[in-house]
């Protein structure tokens, strides 16, 4: 039996019930645990009677350290600082030998079970981001990420999530301070102080918008493989992390601040797309309370690729140098910004 826990209010409702239909999918045996972070979430989930998950609300799970700390910080700022929380909530309320953290914008392609396998008898697994550009280890979010963190509910594995813990309740911000980045770059400094912990190995697990130009994808007898470019190893995609997709008006969907090949977007992404959609169509129909995740940001405001920003900046600054005319070049600015900016756009028919 593999464990999970997963949190999310509202607004990710559809997202993580695709999760968990994807682990229905996949995963013969499993068990999850929902931390509900709103009442309507919580009437909801209780009501959809799912398989093989509890739900667990805030006022089950709080307690006087969260709650002290809670107006002190933003939404996501109090969710990244319960992620360790929930873990330790499950490993000591619950008959569990392991439990592992899932971020809910994960989807599942294919059984989970070959990660926790690989564990062997260490306690603690972590999964590396594996960039593409190696320097947004020190720019971004560290060397690892907090999608699927798996602790054995042993002595190492608890001692670990408990240290984690107290990290996050003492400092967990949507910001870069000495050294530290949410509840995420604490996990940097796991392999030097705990030797319990293992990275994981599998190319399968982890692949993300910052690392999914490094493979090549395809189906083969109704399977999809895919292979390392640099070593030409085949493997099995066991999770995708669909960090940074979201929905806008005018039927657009950001798919991601990275590049992304267009056999990328037609396998990974397109399909996920029409899974949350089916899942929002679905919820409406449920519950006519629903407020769908569609249409919640204009599309005046979307985010730049990193694509668009070096061909942004080259070109402002040529525009400077040869002008030497400020308004024409926030003019010109704006203007190149409007025409590169759709790289990862993709308009939802209908």
């Amino acid at each position: 039996m593999l464990n999970y826990c997963t949190l999310f209010d509202r607004n990710y409702l559809s997202i993580g019930l695709v999760m968990y239909d994807s682990l229905l999918r996949h995963c013969s045996e499993f068990h999850l645990y929902i931390f509900a972070f709103d009442d309507y979430c919580v009437d909801i989930l209780v009501k959809l009677k799912l398989e093989h998950v509890s739900v667990i609300s805030l006022s089950e799970f709080e307690d006087e350290e969260l709650l002290k700390i809670k107006n002190e910080r933003s939404i996501a700022e109090y969710c990244w600082t319960c992620t360790p929380s929930i873990v330790w909530y499950v490993l000591n309320n619950y008959d569990v030998n392991h439990c592992t953290y899932l971020d809910a914008d994960l989807l599942f392609l294919s059984d989970p079970k070959i990660l926790y396998t690989e564990l062997g008898n260490k306690s603690v697994l972590i999964t590396e981001h594996r960039y593409t550009r190696p320097e947004r280890i020190i720019l971004e979010a560290g060397i690892f990420n907090v999608q699927y963190v798996t602790f054995k509910n042993n002595e190492e594995g608890k001692n670990v999530c408990l240290w984690w813990r107290n990290k996050c309740i003492e400092w967990c911000y949507d910001r870069f301070e000495d050294g530290k980045f949410g509840d995420q770059k604490y996990l940097d400094q796991w392999p030097d102080l705990f030797p319990q912990v293992h990275i994981l190995q599998n190319l399968g697990g982890g692949i993300a918008t910052w690392n999914v130009d490094q493979y090549d994808f395809r189906y083969i007898k109704g399977k999809l493989i895919a292979k390392e470019k640099r070593s030409s190893k085949r493997f099995i995609p066991v999770f995708y992390h669909y960090h940074g997709v979201r929905f806008y008006d005018n039927n657009i969907v950001f798919l991601s601040r990275d590049f992304l090949s267009k056999k990328v977007k037609q396998i990974l992404y397109f399909t996920y797309i029409s899974k949350i959609l089916t899942k929002e169509n679905f919820l409406k129909k449920f519950d006519n309370r629903y407020s769908s995740v569609v249409k919640k940001r204009k599309s005046d405001k979307l985010p730049m690729t990193n694509r668009d920003k070096f061909y942004l900046y080259r070109k402002e600054l040529y525009n400077i140098l040869k002008e030497r005319d400020i308004f024409n070049s926030i003019k010109r600015f704006k203007n190149l910004f409007n025409s590169f900016r759709r790289n990862n756009y993709y308009r939802i028919n209908g």
